[in-house]
């Protein structure tokens, strides 16, 4: 099992390429509201058929039932730091209302220091909520083979940020099967299609919540609010 899961988390380092019906979020000046997920290969769709990764599988879930736009903004072999350096660009191009935030995974399997990648992923949680873009933090973890210390110590990053900033949090994006070689392609390396699914409704539930009509009390009674993203 160690050896696989020290497969697993390698796919990031390679380079390739249900829940209940929610109002959208918060419009921008075009007056559609933007989600940009701002990921490494995990989030690339590597081995799938077109439209078949998650962030595609996201887009058809929250395009059915609100005129939210969604874009995939996803290096392969992206890293934390490498984040940060282009992250300003990515909100001037596209401006987004929410961003989800998938990154960290390798700059953990290259070694960096727990200190770097945290100040990296904090740097870009800074200049999402300068531009009044909201955050969904996805968790990342690591094999123990890295040494349960190390391991420990970044696993913790996400949730010390979420706490941080009052950012959303995916705790760990592949959970319910991280471990399950059925789950993964040939290769042993990349998630499948039914895999994406399963990353998708993870996501899912946390980000529903962010997209939730707020109530305003007028006159004594609760009334429904123009639909915006939870601050």
């Amino acid at each position: 099992m160690k050896s696989f899961l020290v497969i697993l988390f390698i796919l990031s380092s390679i380079g390739a390429n249900s829940g209940a019906a929610a109002p959208p979020g918060p419009a921008t000046a075009s007056g559609t509201p933007t989600i940009m997920v701002f990921g490494d290969s995990l989030s690339a769709g590597y081995g799938l058929p077109r439209d078949a990764g998650w962030v595609d599988l996201l887009k058809q879930r929250v395009q059915a039932q609100s005129q939210t736009k969604l874009i995939n903004n996803s290096i392969s072999g992206e890293t934390a730091a490498g984040g940060q350096t282009r992250i300003q660009h990515a909100l001037k191009t596209h401006r987004p209302d929410i961003v989800i935030v998938e990154l960290g995974g390798n700059d953990g399997l290259r070694g960096a220091s727990v200190e770097s990648i945290f100040g990296s992923l904090a740097a870009i949680i800074e200049a999402c909520q300068r531009n009044k873009a909201q955050v969904l933090l996805a968790g990342m973890q690591l094999p123990p083979n890295y040494g349960m210390a190390y391991t420990q110590k970044f696993q913790d990053i996400y949730p010390q940020l979420a706490k941080r900033y009052g950012v959303k949090l995916v705790p760990f994006l592949l959970d319910g099967f991280g471990n399950k070689r059925e789950f993964f392609q040939a290769d042993g390396i990349h998630p499948t299609a039914q895999a994406q699914e399963k990353i998708a409704e993870n996501v899912w539930k946390v980000l529903k919540t962010m997209l939730e009509p707020q109530q305003t009390l007028v006159d004594g009674s609760a009334r429904s609010a123009t639909p915006k993203a939870v601050r």
